[in-house]
Parts: C-alpha cells; sequence; structure tokens
C-alpha cells in the first residue's frame, strides 16, 4: 500500500507548495488590515478557519511525502489534523450564527464553504485507516476544496474589511 502514496507525490509536492505559499499571503494580505479585521465580527474567525483549511492541506500532502508512510499511518495523521482543524470551523460558524448585524443573511451559506474540505478529509482519512486506498482521492478533493474555499473566504474578508 506504500506504492499507492507514491503514486500522488507529484500532486502532493504540487499541493504542498501551493498551500504553503498561499498560506504565507492570505497572513500577510490580512496583517495589512488586521486592526479592521480583529474589530469587523465575524471575520477573525471566519479568516482563522480558512488558515486552518491551508495547513490542513499542507500538513496533509507533506505527510504522504514521509517515505515509508503506509495508508494506516497517513489516515491517522490526515484524521488527527482534520479534527483540528474541523474545530476552527465550527467555531467559525458559531461565530457567524450569534452574529445579529443585519448583513447576516448568508449565514449558512458562510459557514457552509469552510465545511467541504472538512468533510472530504474526514471521509478519506476514515477509508484509508480501514485500508481503502481510494480515500487518497477523497484526500485530494479535500486539499483543492481548502485551497478554494480559503481563496474565497480570503477573498470576502480583505473586501469586507474595507465597506
Amino acid at each position: 500500500m506504500i506504492t499507492a502514496l507514491a503514486e500522488w507525490s507529484e500532486f502532493n509536492v504540487a499541493m504542498a507548495g501551493a498551500s504553503a505559499a498561499l498560506a504565507g499571503l492570505v497572513i500577510v494580505a490580512a496583517s495589512v488590515n488586521i486592526d479592521k479585521i480583529i474589530h469587523a465580527g465575524t471575520l477573525t474567525a471566519r479568516l482563522g478557519a480558512a488558515i486552518a483549511s491551508l495547513v490542513l492541506a499542507l500538513v496533509a500532502s507533506g505527510a504522504a511525502l514521509i517515505p515509508r508512510l503506509d495508508l494506516l499511518g497517513y489516515g491517522i495523521v490526515v484524521l488527527a489534523c482534520t479534527l483540528i482543524a474541523g474545530a476552527f470551523q465550527v467555531h467559525a460558524m458559531r461565530v457567524i450564527m450569534r452574529d445579529t448585524a443585519p448583513e447576516q443573511r448568508a449565514r449558512v451559506v458562510k459557514s457552509v464553504l469552510g465545511y467541504l474540505p472538512i468533510v472530504a478529509y474526514l471521509s478519506g482519512a476514515v477509508l484509508l485507516i480501514a485500508g481503502v486506498s481510494s480515500g487518497l482521492v477523497l484526500v485530494a478533493a479535500g486539499c483543492l476544496l481548502a485551497i478554494v474555499s480559503a481563496i474565497v473566504v480570503s477573498w470576502v474578508v480583505l473586501v469586507e474589511v474595507l465597506r
């Protein structure tokens, strides 16, 4: 089963680099307006969850490159990291749902977007722990979804803070 991870090495190298670069850019971009972001209700929690999903993509991709790591070990790493990133997403959802600002009509949409990569990673990790190598496809989907959702959330946060 170690061969299954090796087949994904090029994808994981690309995703590790992309997610690390993007996480750094998001943090630098947010630091420009950090005072406004901190005082803008839900934005801090949403941005934290977006960064956590990028870190999850980075760790999952990087861990897949560890020599001689089997699917069980990889599944455990992905599961543990997904639970941590999921905690950030749960916190963000709770903050969004408690917000009483009138422009908070799209609360569910704002909450659901961040859960897409978490669900993909969680499903993939469970399959990998069960010894099903097709869980790697779900982990890859989680990585791509993490990048897309983090870009969308980061853009929204950076635009919202300037309104």
